[in-house]
């Protein structure tokens, strides 16, 4: 009996080396807990796209011009139909799809501003300030002796107005002469004093630039001269010298006083 019990005890003896076999096994790690994949950011909405500003229109860079036509910037120049003005440009404008070259010119009696097309002066008449010589020949003009055609008086303003007109400052000398009127004279009509007013203008203003002096000084130097001129006072006696006495161009010598169809 003793002998038996020994066996079971020789067996427990052996399952526990087994026993710590297992317990001596190395322990299997852990696995490491799996990470959560991070969360995805939010998708920002999409912006809508932005148009692309219009590029900045070029600026053309506008030559400046001094010269055309032998004309300069800031030069004295006598316009026909307005008499002397002054270029204070020469600028460049389109119109009508075209580019056209302008001289701005300025009256600064009359308060206008006038555009004149570079090409286009000859057409016009423009031209540059009588020479001293010339403004002499004006000036001995009018210290000659009043012609006056015979003819209607519409006839004659219409003549007096190209003349005025013409730019020519012995033509206009011609008009001042003409229809100057002294006091010992008989008095003009309105329309003659409107004719002579204007040519007096057109003239002084040009002797004026010309001789650098004011309008005032060449307005009295003009009526020295015209109060050398020889003058009849009355039709009387521009017929006892002569009546219809004439020059190479059909004109007669003497005022206008004898002329019965004078308008007004």
């Amino acid at each position: 009996m003793p002998h038996k019990t020994a066996k079971p005890a020789a067996k427990a003896t052996v399952a526990k080396p087994a026993a710590a076999k297992a317990s001596a096994a190395k322990p299997v790690a852990p696995k490491a807990p799996v990470a959560a994949a991070p969360a995805k950011a939010p998708v920002a909405a999409a912006k809508p796209a932005v148009k692309a500003a219009a590029p900045a229109p070029k600026v053309e860079e506008k030559k400046v011009v001094t010269q055309r036509q032998g004309f300069k910037a800031n030069e004295f120049v006598v316009y026909p139909a307005h008499g002397v003005g002054q270029i204070l440009a020469i600028e460049e404008q389109e119109i009508a799809g075209a580019k056209l070259e302008l001289f701005v010119i300025n009256f600064i009696k009359d308060k206008m501003t006038l555009r004149v097309p570079t090409a286009k002066v000859a057409n016009v008449g423009m031209r540059k300030l009588s020479d001293p010589a010339l403004v002499k020949k004006a000036l001995e003009t009018l210290k000659g002796r009043a012609r006056v055609k015979r003819t209607m008086w519409s006839r004659r303003a219409q003549e007096y107005e190209a003349k005025i007109n013409s730019g020519d400052i012995v033509a206009i000398a011609e008009v001042v002469r003409d229809l100057y009127r002294s006091e010992s004279q008989p008095e003009q009509s309105y329309s003659e004093r409107q004719l002579y007013e204007a040519a007096l203008d057109r003239l002084s203003r040009e002797i004026a630039v010309v001789q650098h002096s004011t309008e005032t000084e060449a307005v009295k130097e003009i009526e020295a001269q015209l109060a050398k001129s020889p003058r009849r006072t009355n039709a009387k006696a521009e017929a006892a010298e002569g009546e219809g006495e004439a020059d190479a161009d059909g004109d007669t010598d003497g005022d206008d006083t004898a002329v019965a169809d004078e308008a007004a």
